[in-house]
């Protein structure tokens, strides 16, 4: 009789329990811990990603607090991101979760299709302040591990996840999807967010145009020449909950998503999404932001004018609006339409503060 595989237990996001763990997965967990040598006297439920089939317990032991943790992803992918773990703790004494080994001295234990590990549970953890000074040091933190994830060589067997060299892919992506959504805005007039779509398209069409254009004819292509581990790995969640303060400093949590790109990538997700939140592209809390990424891991001027293209980009309207594509007669209400008009009200501070940046020479090399 084969092992019952780990499928997603919540796929339309109808479960109202977000604590819920099906009955067979707890009964796994059990199995999973008897390669451990832990003793464990409470196991609770801190997070579900029930719709892709992970999970994280926080577990009491005779040996303190641990996580154990079920990897949503494929095994082999799961594999690079543990591996990247472990190097970051072992060889870059980082300050990221260490593995706790399985009694047969292993970094996790596969089962229902999915990899199972156990880490060290830091505590005290604590977000920092979402202002300008929590911004910095979530930036010196995430150029900190930019910088210790060079040279990081996969386990073998794993896979070898690489973003490195998909960016005009990824433009041409977000340019096209454009007339998707212009398409769908006008099949569906009687939406609330139609007319806001429709309104606004054009505009964030032509910025990714643009910013294809700007990508095509910049350094990229002699930057990700270098090859994967000269750059080493972005993190891609990364933010006010996944780098945080404890014991000695910031630590960074979570790096099942691990791969390798250029590093600005994850400090451009950091900015772009903060001056969304705060509804004006402010330039000198950029500025103070990049200025501490700069100080852990310097940003040389080819990539820095490639940060600038990257922001230059409609990253937040088409991150806000692409799941559209999937149930308009659902998603296109009043709430995606307020969402809309906000987001192009913002877009009007972004060129002016790009401007300002392109001038900058706050982390020229020249």
């Amino acid at each position: 009789m084969s092992e019952e595989l780990i499928v997603p237990w919540d796929i339309d996001g109808t479960l109202e329990d977000d604590f819920y763990v099906p009955a067979y997965i707890e009964e796994m967990a059990q199995k999973v811990l008897t390669h451990y040598n832990l003793n464990v006297s409470h196991l609770e439920v801190i997070t579900t990603k029930a719709d892709k089939g992970g999970l994280i317990w926080k577990m009491e032991t005779d040996k303190g607090p641990y996580s154990l943790k079920i990897l949503h992803r494929r095994p082999g992918r799961s594999q690079f991101s543990l591996g990247a773990q472990e190097y970051l703790v072992n060889e870059k004494k980082a300050k990221v979760p260490p593995l706790f080994k399985t009694k047969d001295g292993e970094n996790y234990i596969e089962m229902g299709g999915k990899l199972w590990f156990v880490a060290e549970w830091i505590e005290p953890l604590y977000q920092v302040n979402n202002d300008l000074e929590g911004a910095k040091l979530l930036c010196h933190a995430l150029g900190e591990f930019h910088h210790l994830t060079k040279g990081y060589v996969p386990p073998k067997g794993s896979e070898n996840p690489s973003r490195l060299y998909r960016w005009p892919k990824s433009y041409e992506k977000v340019m096209k999807k454009m007339s998707w959504f212009r398409n769908i805005a006008t099949v569906y007039p009687e939406m609330p967010a139609s007319q806001a779509i429709l309104t606004h398209v054009d505009m964030f069409e032509e910025q990714a145009r643009n910013a294809l254009n700007q990508l095509e004819q910049s350094a990229y292509y002699e930057l990700v020449a270098r090859g994967n581990t000269a750059w080493g790995l972005v993190h891609q969640d990364y933010g006010w909950s996944n780098g945080q303060m404890g014991p000695d400093g910031m630590w960074i949590i979570d790096l099942d998503g691990v791969a390798y790109d250029l590093p600005i990538r994850d400090l451009r997700k950091l900015i772009t999404g903060q001056m969304d939140d705060m509804g004006v592209w402010d330039v000198e809390y950029m500025k103070g932001m990049i200025e501490a990424y700069h100080e852990a891991n310097p940003i040389e001027d080819d990539l820095y004018e490639i940060l600038l293209i990257d922001m230059s980009l409609p990253n937040e309207f088409y991150k806000n609006v692409k799941e559209m594509v999937y149930e308009p007669t659902i998603f296109l209400d009043n709430e995606v339409e307020a969402l809309c008009t906000r987001i192009a009200e913002t877009d009007k501070s972004k060129w002016p503060a790009i401007e300002e940046l392109k001038q900058w020479k706050g982390v020229s090399s020249k």
